[in-house]
């Protein structure tokens, strides 16, 4: 997945639109919550089993609900100047400290 042209395709796609005054940080983070509820929607009042064996139209809607939630997380980090990729390596190194594995798990 190439980051930068994911984000370079949604400040075009963006510009066409002229949606530009209303691409803040804030304004983004708040419609990127709007579609994690519908993320989790999906999975409201399913059994764990259940969760885990989506059928195709659901798991297909699944697919679109987590790319709305990644569309913005990307945008929020184009407008916020995030490094998406040195954050994330940032965040794994923090968290293997914070959580080490077990003495003799691989």
């Amino acid at each position: 997945m190439d980051i930068e042209n994911l984000q370079q395709r949604l400040r075009d796609f963006a510009a066409a639109r002229q949606w530009q005054p209303y691409q803040t940080p804030k304004n983004l983070a708040m419609a990127m919550v709007v579609e994690a509820a519908e993320l989790v929607e999906i999975f409201q009042w399913l059994t764990p089993e259940e969760s885990q064996n989506l059928d195709a139209a659901r798991r297909e809607h699944l697919g679109e609900e987590i790319a709305d939630v990644l569309l913005y997380l990307l945008q929020i980090a184009a407008h916020s100047g995030v490094d998406i990729e040195a954050a994330v390596e940032r965040k794994l190194t923090l968290n293997a400290r914070k959580y080490p594995a077990p003495a003799g798990s691989d």
